[in-house]
Order: structure tokens, then C-alpha cells, then sequence
């Protein structure tokens, strides 16, 4: 593979260089290229990561009743690159957090749920609740660095079918784990409650050693920044229960 394929991005403050199998992977990325210069991380994709990830999709696939999707090697490789970007990117205190973040007035707030629960349209509530006060850093896969002063949410191109991000970074103030009720309540929930909830909802790799950093940067995230769980339906009035919850009526 020639150094001419190769291309740069900058992601949760870190620059990574990767060699594509296909020019559609820069494209995705096109939003965070860079120059080119000296790299913290490079990573190369070749077929047996866009195999596994066809596997794996066909399992999940399987293991949920449906039939099973055919994608193309060029979204495949999306994803495999973001794996390898993951895991890489523990060594700089980063997790990647399966959520919707949404920042208003310059402060972040992750929804975190199961697929299909409602974070995108719940964090759209926000969208047209707070208008021009309101960005979205990114509506599925977010990078969330922690740091001795709290936590740091970062928008990536994996950003879900919505396309939802913005190239931002923005100070987390919450994390909430969303369901669906009747009616919209929140309330804190303390360490031991949060904890299994974000772990569940962060990328957990294969590697012992990465599974490692992932169980000790997940503690300190949960440490560091609120929790909260909210049952709420997807009425207008959601997103300000919600706010006013995390942030306090202002």
C-alpha cells in the first residue's frame, strides 16, 4: 500500500493517520482531515478487518431473527477503522460511548440507551427547544475524553444514519440513560447505579489489556461527570424536564 493512499485526520485532539483500502473512508472523514503531519496513532485496514465486520454483523443479524444485511466493503471498512481508532485512542484517556451528545450553551449532555430507545429524537427536542443556543456533537458515537478536570466530549464522522455531528469539543456536564415512560421524570443516580449502565454503552474490546483501560477510564467517567436516568415520551416537554433536571432552571 502506497504512503499516497494514506490521509489525516484529528479526532478527541489526536492526529491519526490511516492507509484506506478505499477512497470512500476519506471521504466519510472529510470533515476532520488534516495536513499531514507527525501522527499519535496510525492504523491500516486490510480485508480480514472488513471481514470481521461483515461476521459480525451477520450475527448480530442472526441473533436478533432477522435476515441478514449485505453491506458494502466500503461501509465496512467505516467501521473497521473506527474499532482500531478505539481501542488506539485509550492510551490518550478517550472511550468511545454509544449516545446521542448534545451541547447547549457550550456544555455537553450524553443520552445513553439501547439502539432504538429514542436518543436521536430525543436530543432533537433539544435541537428545536434551545435553536441557536444548541449544537450537536455527535448522534451516536462520540469520543469522551477524561481528564484530571472532568470529561471532554468530542464529535467523530461515525455520527449514526442521521449524520448528526459537529467537528466540536465541548465540556461533558451529564450523562443521562434514557427510557420510555408515560410520563417525563428525572432524577441523580449514584456511581453503583450509573456505572453497569455506561459500561454497557461503551465500546468494550476483544484485548484484555484495552479491556482494562476501558473498565478503568469507564470508572473515572462516572466519577467525574453527573448521572442521571430519565423516563420521559418524546412530547416537546421532554427536553425541558431533561435540562432543567441536569442544569437547574435558569
Amino acid at each position: 500500500m502506497g504512503n499516497e493512499n494514506a490521509f489525516c485526520i484529528r479526532l478527541a485532539g489526536r492526529v491519526i493517520r490511516i492507509f484506506p483500502l478505499y477512497p470512500w473512508l476519506r471521504v466519510y472523514c472529510c470533515q476532520y482531515l488534516v495536513d499531514s503531519a507527525t501522527p499519535d496513532v496510525t492504523l491500516s485496514v486490510c480485508p480480514e478487518d472488513i471481514a470481521f465486520e461483515r461476521d459480525k454483523s451477520q450475527r448480530e443479524d442472526e441473533a436478533q431473527g432477522r435476515a441478514p444485511r449485505q453491506f458494502p466493503d466500503e461501509y465496512l471498512e467505516t467501521l473497521a477503522a473506527y474499532r482500531k481508532i478505539a481501542v488506539a485512542l485509550l492510551d490518550y484517556d478517550t472511550l468511545l460511548v454509544h449516545g446521542s451528545c448534545v451541547a447547549v450553551d457550550g456544555e455537553g449532555y450524553l443520552f445513553a440507551a439501547p439502539s432504538g430507545t429514542g436518543k436521536s429524537t430525543h436530543t432533537r427536542l433539544w435541537m428545536e427547544l434551545f435553536r441557536d443556543r444548541a449544537v450537536m456533537v455527535n448522534d451516536d458515537k462520540p469520543l469522551i475524553q477524561v481528564t484530571q478536570e472532568g470529561a471532554i466530549a468530542y464529535g467523530t464522522p461515525w455520527d449514526g444514519k442521521h449524520r448528526r455531528s459537529t467537528n466540536t469539543a465541548v465540556p461533558l456536564k451529564a450523562i443521562c440513560f434514557l427510557d420510555r415512560a408515560e410520563c417525563n421524570r428525572i432524577e441523580q443516580i449514584d456511581f453503583w447505579t450509573g456505572y453497569p449502565l455506561l459500561l454497557r454503552q461503551s465500546y468494550r474490546p476483544d484485548d484484555e489489556q484495552a479491556m482494562r483501560k476501558t473498565l478503568a477510564l469507564t470508572e473515572q467517567l462516572g466519577e467525574a461527570v453527573g448521572m442521571y436516568a430519565l423516563g420521559c415520551n418524546m412530547e416537546p416537554e421532554a427536553a425541558q424536564v431533561a435540562y432543567s433536571g441536569m442544569k437547574g432552571a435558569q
